[in-house]
């Protein structure tokens, strides 16, 4: 199934306004509107009621972890490409939530292609050709 890029549905899981807000608009410069949210609780929210494609998810955040976040979507939307945002020297627990399912990640700053290209191959492994 071929899906335009305004058709994606992605998810960006951040607790850094300033930071997912910019990431948010940079993506709908290159034709892609995600949502946003800003914690665990409220992306499984988002989720349970309408399953993105993919969901780029920050792994440190107050409250609910994004381990624990990916934890419970592999449970109730395995379909779910899920791409994991890390900062510097985190890769041990990055590396754990490739084990728990992930898709890929990547480690904060992001260049923004880098980020399309990696949407772009969760997108093609989901079964939608980009």
């Amino acid at each position: 199934m071929t899906l335009d890029r305004d058709k994606w549905r992605i998810l960006l899981v951040d607790d850094e306004v300033e930071f997912v807000s910019t990431l948010a608009e940079r993506l709908s410069l290159r034709d892609i509107e995600p949502e946003v949210v800003h914690d665990g609780q409220e992306a499984l929210a988002r989720i349970h009621a309408r399953a993105p494609h993919v969901v780029i998810l920050d792994m440190f955040m107050p409250g609910m972890k994004g381990l624990d976040v990916l934890r419970t979507l592999r449970f109730s939307h395995p379909q779910v490409q899920v791409i994991l945002l890390t900062g510097h020297g985190a890769t041990r627990d990055a590396m754990e939530g490739m084990r728990l399912g992930a898709f890929d990640y990547m480690v904060k700053p992001i260049n923004i292609d880098d980020l399309l290209k990696k949407i772009t191959e969760a997108m093609d492994a989901a079964g939608f050709t980009a």
